[in-house]
């Protein structure tokens, strides 16, 4: 029994449509209109295969397959909604591949034990509606749901308001009350599979990760008439603490990684010294140790930075994400299917947070990458071949079949 990969990439080829952008990428924003009609062909392709679907208060979509017992659902899928001039696989595969499983036991006839369930989580993005993960996080409970409902766009509209005009406001009592096992497939977003030539890979668990808002006060000068030597220099102070940061990040005993993504220089002029710098810090590693060096050595730079540099910093920020290994017996089902199929198997971390890792808080998860093209993920390039979805579906088949019993 396998997946028919012609049929899943028809169906990857006609969702890619939908906000499709000039350069081959996706521009669908979470409940957007484009969201809408991604949402709307989902529903029809799943009652089309005889799933009963609904919808919850946050917008998440739940299209379940019966099983013959009355038992705790085996959950498939990931989202729909992309970042601006997105890709095309980043979410939808994932979705995709496990309707996929579904018309593939319809094919042969298969029944399971516990049912199977469908699901396309709202907003995983959080581009349009900050942060992400706003539909798995509050039907799972771990962030309360009027923080999601109160949420603002750039025009000014709530997220309960952009629920209701594309109509998928659905009720709270939708929400999943158990979930037996949660699988995900999910585009590996980096470069590791593609460098050992490797086409899936078993993610061992979710980087745990924290952000931070750095603010330097340096004081403004004339370019010219001020001497290098006695200069409060905002902007050298940042980049000191920037180079520290990637020497953190090289030192680190697991996989950590620091980025400085965001920058703003003040008064912002080509011949005044920057009196003002504010930065933002993402961190991110599989052990909680790395962490915590990552979050003291932060400290020591700011305060280095302002001795040395005669500046005063502020570090801010308090959101902060545990690392979330996944569920031993997921894996290790996910494992089986891998040799089963004749594969490699490579175990790495995520270094991106994806719902996967929030059901994992609360029920048992686990995630199937694909190797991605150049490691290219958020960009309309983004590239993975029809071979290695195929093989990565065709675990997620074994995987869920061994799970649903």
């Amino acid at each position: 029994m396998n997946i028919n990969i012609n049929r899943l990439m028809e169906s990857m080829e006609t969702m890619w449509q939908i906000g499709a952008t000039a350069k081959g990428g996706v521009h669908r924003l979470t409940l957007t209109e484009e969201d809408r009609a991604a949402r709307d062909l989902f529903r029809q392709w799943c009652e089309d295969v005889g799933l009963s679907v609904r919808v919850d208060d946050l917008g998440n979509m739940y299209a379940r397959r019966a099983g013959t017992e009355d038992l705790p659902p085996v959950m498939l899928g990931s989202h729909l909604d992309s970042v601006p001039l997105g890709g095309r696989y980043d979410g939808p595969l994932g979705v995709l591949t496990a309707l996929e499983v579904v018309r593939t036991l319809n094919d042969h006839g298969i029944e399971t034990k516990h049912p199977l369930e469908v699901v396309n989580w709202s907003n995983e993005e959080g581009h349009r509606f900050n942060p992400g993960l706003f539909g798995s996080s509050v039907a799972i409970g771990t962030r309360e749901a009027e923080v999601a409902f109160t949420a603002i766009d750039d025009d000014g509209i709530s997220y309960r308001d952009a629920l209701m005009r594309i109509g998928y406001a659905g009720e709270i009592a939708n929400r999943p009350a158990d979930i037996h096992a949660y699988l995900e497939i999910h585009i590996e977003q980096g470069p590791v599979l593609e460098a050992e030539n490797i086409p899936v890979g078993l993610v061992q668990g979710i980087n745990g990760q924290f952000w931070r808002e750095v603010t330097v006060i340096g004081r403004p000068g004339h370019a010219g008439a001020n001497p290098m030597q006695g200069r409060a220099d905002a902007l050298v102070a940042a980049s000191r603490m920037v180079l520290g940061l990637r020497e953190l990040a090289l030192r680190s005993v697991g996989y950590g990684v620091v980025t400085v993504g965001k920058m703003s220089v003040a008064p912002g002029a080509m011949n005044i010294v920057p009196a003002r710098v504010e930065f933002t810090i993402d961190a991110r590693a599989a052990g909680a140790e790395d962490l915590a060096t990552f979050d003291a050595g932060i400290i020591e730079l700011a305060r280095d930075a302002e001795q040395a540099e005669g500046v005063a910093i502020t570090v801010a920020g308090t959101e902060a994400y545990p690392p979330i290994p996944f569920d031993a017996e997921v894996m290790n089902t996910i494992r089986e299917a891998m040799v089963t199929e004749g594969l490699p198997v490579r175990e790495l971390w995520s270094g991106g947070g994806h719902d996967a890792g929030v059901v994992g808080l609360r029920w048992p998860a686990g995630m199937i990458f694909v190797r991605s093209k150049d490691g290219l993920s958020h960009a309309e390039a983004e590239y993975s071949s029809p071979e290695d979805i195929e093989a990565a579906t065709n675990v997620l088949l074994r995987a869920a079949v061994e799970l649903a019993r």
